[in-house]
């Protein structure tokens, strides 16, 4: 548990504290004494912050302790506390908190509240053992101050005890017993605001009076404060008050009067007590006979304790008053400190002390860097009064250091004055009262104010100026300080924009990396620059042209409006081809060189760029910088602002080159990744059938996609004329990417041409290629196929090693798989080959596809059969063109536009 600071300690102590007073108050106005000894237990453990208190008191014959009161979170555990009891001989003598000592009962209480700490306290009663209380707790130590409320409240229970009498013994409280209770329930304070509530309805309670009415003295005049009990009129209250005087006038501590001319039903005698010596107030006790059974005595020491109680309520009132006072002061300058200049706090300060202490002529003095006084606020002084000032600062930090406040009570005749005492003169000053700012242990200044020769400080206001003076050194250093920070914090500010700066150059390169990374796209990576850039330079076009082949021209390859409504007018002003000869380009493109887009600049380059002539001229402004490598310049980047207040500054510039330097890089490797990506595109067409065969009847579609990867990807699918005028159609998959899979599928290629003629039935074609790749695949590669021969009439036999079962879709639009079984080829001889055969309905159609069809993705899931299969049926009235490309464009848009893997279809519809 973490230490509690002095105030809070001291929060506690009180919280405590009025706990306890207010359970005083219970115990007098309690009818029993379990119900006296509740209000006791319930007080103390929120008082001590116990997890149990138990309180007992000895049975009839005095033999051992029983539970009387238990105070505990959990009602279970109560009712076990409740019945237990300790054997009066094994109880200890005094307060005991060692656990070996305790008695064996209390121990056990103790483990069932899962209790580490106990403090058993006797109660004695008379002399004689007559209760016990326990406290007890699990988190940490009782201390001394808690043990302190645990001995007040077996004081009360050993009060309660008294009053109540013990069980067993028959005499039960009588009112001398409940007065001498009730008076130290007042004395200990409960509730001040209510005293004088409290005692009328004690007295009452306690006397069986009719009627009690306090008095209390206010200058020479006796006010009534508080009345309980009967209604009294007019008459009645006349009475009462002529019988009061008569009684006051008298040295009697209670006096006894008639009321003459009482009616039945009315009050007929009059005791009055007097509250303190000479009398501060009295008790009126209206009885309607005589009060022969009340003790005078009780009534007397009642009415002392009442008034110590009122007098103490009163203390209490005026000190809370004065807190109050100096609360608000302190919270004043408090918010000054926070919230407001040094200059404010000081004045507002200081027009608060002068009132506060009724003081009109006051001071603050700083000291400067070379030592010097300076009255930073004043209040009514004139002449030379800092003079006074630096003489009062030397004597606090020379032989008066240690005091916190030095009090010159008349400067004239004070020889440690010195010489100041005659500018004192000329300034006014009689008397003078420093204190020193003194933060940690430095001494920033001074607090002095100047009053009458005859004002003395109480205690309390020196306390009060010792804490403004720690306030205002606080405001005075917090101050220097901030000034100290407002210029680092101005350098910072100069750092932290050149680190934007960089920051922000560095984002617009990695979401022009990222762009090249996701879409491996030249066009993607360009449209990426132009918006990063028109972003990043808070412009509102950014233009990005590259050379032709011929580096005739200029064409422009990506552009970003950021206003939509500009966007339709920009493109037909600037999206065409820019003449490649004008001085300022060739500067661009040959020494890299940026340059400002001026209204002459533009005459210059000729049209299109003179479309944005009328434009510059309406404030308007740009520039283009070259986007270069190391090697060459590889493009331009334009950047326009369309408002005149957030023009293209030269700092704007500088910028917009250093991300084309960065973006340079990216559209390199995007420039020579498609030119590859061309080149392994040409070579792997090169492979497939330039064009299709006719067979009669059907109407015959392929499609065709390879990955956006830039190796040669390994799918292949050809068609051959059988001499019995039959057609074979095949589908493969080569293994790997790259020139080994291209040589691969060559062979593939050479193997169906040259065995479909001799072996034309799909399952002898693949038992005999199978054999064949074999021998001439590498190790570890293999080829998945599918064969497949089919007639006019639609009857087709089709057979499989390893490759995704054909769909047949039916006249109505049911699609079913076609299942090919048997191995790979090219990874054991002398396999065999399931053949399966089909007839495709008129209007039906037979579809072939590879694997990268199938294993398109999206948030890892396949596309898979069962999308295939309700896009065949959908559209199954499309040519058979059309029906494959609709195929492989529903695959691309379900992997979001980049396909993993190469895809190749072939559909054969029968139309007749």
């Amino acid at each position: 548990m973490a230490a509690q600071s002095p105030q809070r300690e001291a929060r506690a102590r009180s919280t405590g504290l009025d706990s306890l007073a207010e359970s005083a108050l219970g115990l007098a106005l309690a009818s029993s004494l379990p119900e006296a000894m509740q209000t006791l237990v319930d007080a103390l453990a929120r008082a001590a912050g116990a997890d149990a208190v138990v309180a007992r008191v000895t049975d009839g014959r005095r033999r051992r302790l029983d539970a009387a009161a238990v105070a505990a979170a959990s009602p279970a555990i109560a009712a076990e506390l409740e019945g237990s009891r300790v054997a009066l001989e094994l109880m200890p003598e005094a307060e005991e908190s060692d656990p070996d000592r305790l008695p064996e009962a209390v121990r056990r209480a103790a483990a069932r509240v899962d209790a580490r700490f106990v403090v058993m306290l006797p109660v004695h009663v008379d002399g004689r053992l007559g209760g016990s209380l326990e406290i007890m707790r699990s988190g940490t130590p009782f201390d001394e101050d808690e043990r302190r409320m645990a001995r007040l409240a077996a004081g009360q229970a050993a009060l309660a005890i008294r009053a109540f009498g013990e069980p067993g013994r028959p005499e039960g409280p009588d009112a001398e017993v409940v007065l001498d209770v009730a008076g130290d329930a007042l004395a200990a304070g409960a509730d001040e605001s209510r005293t004088p509530e409290h005692v009328v309805r004690l007295a009452v309670e306690a006397t069986g009076a009719a009627a009690s009415l306090l008095w209390w003295r206010r200058g020479d005049v006796l006010e009534l404060v508080a009345t309980y009990g009967l209604e009294l009129g007019g008459d009645s209250l006349a009475k009462t008050s002529s019988v009061l005087e008569r009684a006051l006038d008298g040295r009697r501590a209670v006096a006894l009067d008639n009321l003459e001319g009482a009616a039945p039903g009315e009050p007929a005698v009059s005791a009055t007590l007097q509250l303190g010596q000479p009398p501060a107030g009295a008790l009126q006790l209206l009885f309607e006979d005589d009060p022969t059974a009340v003790g005078l005595a009780a009534l007397s020491t009642f009415g002392v304790r009442a008034a110590t109680a009122l007098r103490l309520g009163q203390t209490a009132r005026a000190v809370t008053l004065e807190l109050e006072r100096t609360r608000a002061l302190l919270g004043v300058v408090g918010q000054a400190i926070s919230q407001l200049s040094l200059s404010h706090t000081l004045e507002t300060a200081v027009e608060r002390v002068s009132q506060l202490f009724g003081v009109d002529r006051l001071a603050v003095y700083l000291l400067g860097e070379a030592g010097v006084l300076d009255a930073a606020a004043v209040v009514g002084l004139a002449g030379p009064h800092v003079r006074v000032a630096e003489r009062l600062l030397e004597l606090m930090l020379g032989r008066f250091r240690s005091r916190g406040l030095l009090h010159v009570h008349d400067v004239a005749k004070d020889a440690r004055l010195g010489d100041a005492a005659e500018a004192a003169a000329e300034a006014g000053i009689a008397a003078a009262i420093a204190l020193p700012l003194r933060a940690h242990e430095d001494v920033v200044g001074l607090l002095c104010l100047f009053p009458h020769a005859d004002r003395v400080l109480t205690e309390d206001e020196s306390t009060l100026l010792l804490a403004l003076a720690g306030q205002l050194a606080v405001a005075v250093q917090n101050a220097q300080l901030h000034e100290h920070a407002k210029r680092l914090g101005e350098e910072r500010v100069r750092a932290l924009e050149a680190e934007r700066a960089a920051s922000k150059r560095s984002a617009a390169l990695y979401e022009i990396s990222r762009s090249f990374a996701q879409s491996l796209s030249l066009d993607a990576t360009l449209d990426a620059v132009a918006k990063t850039a028109a972003e990043t330079l808070d412009v509102d076009i950014a233009l990005i042209r590259m050379p032709d082949e011929r580096r005739e021209v200029l064409v422009p390859r990506a552009l970003h409006v950021v206003d939509a409504r500009l966007d339709d007018a920009v493109r037909t002003m600037l999206l065409k081809p820019q003449p490649f000869g004008a001085r300022s380009i060739q500067r661009l493109f040959r020494l890299r060189e940026s340059f400002a887009l001026s209204v002459e600049g533009m005459d210059e380059i000729g049209p299109p760029a003179t479309a944005l002539v009328p434009f510059l001229e309406r404030g308007w402004t740009g520039a283009a910088v070259p986007i270069a490598t190391t090697a060459e310049v590889i493009a331009s980047l334009s950047i326009v602002s369309t408002r005149p207040d957030v023009p293209v500054t030269d700092e704007t510039i500088e910028q917009a080159a250093a991300i084309g330097g960065q973006a340079a890089l990216a559209i390199d490797n995007a420039r020579l990744y498609q030119q590859q990506k061309r080149f392994a595109d040409t070579m792997q067409h090169s492979l497939l059938p330039r064009s299709l065969p006719e067979l009669a009847g059907f109407e015959l579609g392929v499609a065709y996609e390879s990955s956006a990867r830039v190796e040669v990807g390994g799918d292949l699918y050809d068609f051959l004329e059988l001499g019995d005028g039959r057609l074979a159609v095949t589908l493969g998959d080569v293994t790997g990417h790259g020139i080994e899979a291209a040589a691969d599928m060559a062979m593939a290629k050479f193997v169906f041409r040259s065995l479909a003629r001799e072996h034309p039935e799909p399952g002898e074609f693949l038992r005999f290629a199978n054999d064949v790749i074999v021998g001439e695949i590498a190790p570890g590669k293999f080829i998945t196929m599918v064969y497949l021969v089919i007639d006019a009439s639609g009857h087709l036999t089709v057979a499989g090693g390893g490759h995704p079962s054909p769909r047949l879709i039916g006249a109505d639009g049911t699609v079913t798989g076609l299942e090919t079984r048997g191995l790979v080829l090219g990874i054991e001889p002398g396999q065999q080959y399931e053949e399966v055969r089909a007839r495709v309905e008129a209007g039906g159609a037979v579809v072939l596809c590879t694997d990268g069809v199938l294993e398109a993705r999206r948030s890892g899931e396949l596309y898979g059969f069962e999308r295939l299969d309700s896009v065949l049926a959908a559209r199954r009235d499309l040519s058979a063109p059309a029906l494959a490309a609709q195929v492989l464009e529903d695959c691309r848009a379900y992997a979001q536009g980049e396909l993993d893997d190469d895809c190749a279809l072939v559909v054969l519809k029968r139309t007749g």
